[in-house]
């Protein structure tokens, strides 16, 4: 497979390819919309369905697209691979740069497997305006890969801003009672951070560039840096501190999430969890910690937020404990999730890295999965409150099974995916910051705790409820849904050493680069020196 996609020049092309799909696709999809002049309910409603089968057909392109580069990437490489490198607005020093490495390739591929997924999650709860609903789907994907791949921190940022934009219109026009409250507030947050990111990023353009008298985004010229005054890396690194914080979300960040989620429609809700919180975990790794790293690992800052990320873990562990919505629930677990990754990135091992990566991946599938099934569940009860289910898994025994493996999952069971990413974090971060780590393992504990609990609540209890008793099991197509995400459950439990051969030389030159970089700015700061 690998010779045949270096006899196509798939390297040469690939990455501007999973660009272009859904910007064409996201055209091709609004014109067809554009064109629909007949307003009759049966036109209207073939139109819908045109439209959905149109957007999973492309996005279902843009997978195997993609799939190339898990045979084509060079497992012994650290460096970029598939790049490209092509002029785009010269005039502001910045071009259109794209690359992977192996703290980018899972992520990608995460995205490409999860989106067209998430299409047929909303198949039949997304009613009204449904070319628009997949258009900004499409363009949702384009911006989530556009930050994955961006080599120049400007196109970095628009992609960012890219993904901002369809995300705050899936919540506020398609979620639920709360909606518009739920996408001002998502999109105010976001935005906050993200206009700190560009002040940061247009003063480094600057600087890297003042030889030539023009800024300079690339990612490398701005890695090769000389030291700045610690004031200046200081205020740098909390500007893209905020931005990607607001994002995973790090508590006390994170109030805008559980809203989001919960009135976000089921499509919504899973590229939420299993997408966008990682871009700004991804962040960490790829500007904040890389770019600054004596301000990252200064022992006051790492403390701080070491502490941050293991309070989110205790926290989003005990309020997930309490709550009566099913969906609220998984949308806390989820700031537990990414406050174990965030202890991860910072433990600064190789090991705990993997594991954070790991993690981040597992929790995609396995959060993305929860959200499904809820979003199932949902269509039939039209309640996410717990308290009205109570032993449905007599009635509809496949969404009981599935249910169950996805939350065993979710806890870290051995042989699922998300024991694998917690233990590396554990080993690697036990051995920087025991204390923290020993308390982190609460929250596997707590998640044990709040999962099960919610299982026997709504699967295994009495049925006790008449109107439960007519509830339908799964279908073919919410059967064919879970079926990949299952498998990747049990594969990356059973058999994670492809997944971590891919990104372990990233994860070896990321923590090898980091500390070498902090221990050089820690000479600098002590002698005083730096710009």
């Amino acid at each position: 497979m690998a010779d045949f996609l270096q006899s196509i020049g798939y390297h040469g092309w690939v990455l501007p390819a999973l660009l272009a799909i859904p910007t064409l696709g996201a055209v091709l999809v609004w014109l067809h919309g554009f064109m629909q002049r007949d307003t009759s309910e049966d036109a209207v409603a073939a139109g819908a369905m045109t439209a959905r089968r149109l957007t999973f057909a492309i996005l279902m392109l843009e997978f195997l697209v993609s799939i190339g580069l898990w045979w084509s990437f060079d497992v012994n490489s650290a460096g970029w691979q598939a790049a490209v490198d092509w002029p785009w607005i010269d005039s502001w020093g910045a071009r259109f740069s794209l690359g992977i490495d192996g703290l980018s390739l899972m992520m990608v591929l995460l995205t490409t497997f999860l989106m067209p997924l998430a299409v047929l999650g909303g198949w039949t709860s997304v009613r009204h305006k449904v070319h628009t609903y997949h258009v900004l789907l499409l363009l949702l994907t384009v911006g989530v890969l556009g930050v994955f791949v961006a080599k120049d921190l400007f196109l970095f940022y628009v992609m960012w801003e890219v993904m901002l934009i369809p995300m705050y219109f899936i919540v506020g026009v398609w979620g639920g009672e709360r909606r518009i409250y739920a996408s001002i507030k998502f999109f105010i947050y976001t935005m906050v951070g993200s206009l700190l990111m560009l002040v940061a990023i247009v003063y480094l353009g600057w600087q890297a560039g003042i030889l030539e008298g023009r800024p300079n985004f690339a990612y490398d010229a701005i890695m090769n840096l000389p030291e700045f005054r610690p004031i200046v890396s200081f205020w740098l690194f909390v500007a893209f501190f905020l931005a990607f914080a607001v994002k995973v979300p790090m508590f006390p960040f994170h109030t805008w999430l559980p809203d989001a989620h919960v009135e976000a429609p089921t499509a919504g809700s899973v590229i939420l969890a299993g997408i966008l919180l990682k871009l700004g975990t991804y962040g960490f790794l790829r500007l904040a910690v890389p770019l600054f790293p004596g301000i990252a690992l200064h022992p006051t800052v790492r403390a701080v937020i070491i502490a941050l990320a293991v309070i989110g873990v205790i926290y989003g562990s005990l309020v997930a404990l309490v709550q009566p919505d099913f969906k609220k629930l998984v949308a806390y677990s989820s700031v537990a999730h990414l406050g174990m990754v965030m202890l991860g990135i910072f433990a600064l091992t190789p090991e705990s890295v993997q594991g954070a990566l790991m993690v981040m991946i597992g929790h995609g599938v396995s959060t993305g999965a929860l959200f499904f099934l809820i979003g199932m569940i949902y269509e039939r009860k039209h309640s996410r409150i717990i308290a009205d289910y109570g032993g449905i898994a007599k009635v509809v025994p496949v969404y009981a099974t599935l249910l169950t493996i996805v939350a065993l999952s979710s806890i870290g069971l051995p042989g699922t995916n998300g024991f694998i990413g917690e233990f590396l974090v554990m080993l690697g971060s036990f051995k920087t910051v025991p204390g923290m780590t020993t308390i982190s393992a609460l929250g596997v504990i707590l998640a044990a705790a709040y999962l099960l609990w919610a299982l026997q609540r709504i699967l295994y209890n009495p049925l006790d409820k008449p109107e439960n008793k007519h509830l339908t099991d799964l279908n073919w197509r919410e059967i064919g849904l879970m079926a990949p995400l299952i498998f990747m459950i049990l594969w990356m439990g059973v058999y994670p050493k492809p997944v971590l051969r891919r990104m372990e030389a990233s994860v070896q030159k990321f923590v090898q680069t980091v500390e070498a970089k902090a221990a050089q700015q820690s000479v600098t700061i002590t002698m005083g020196g730096g710009r």
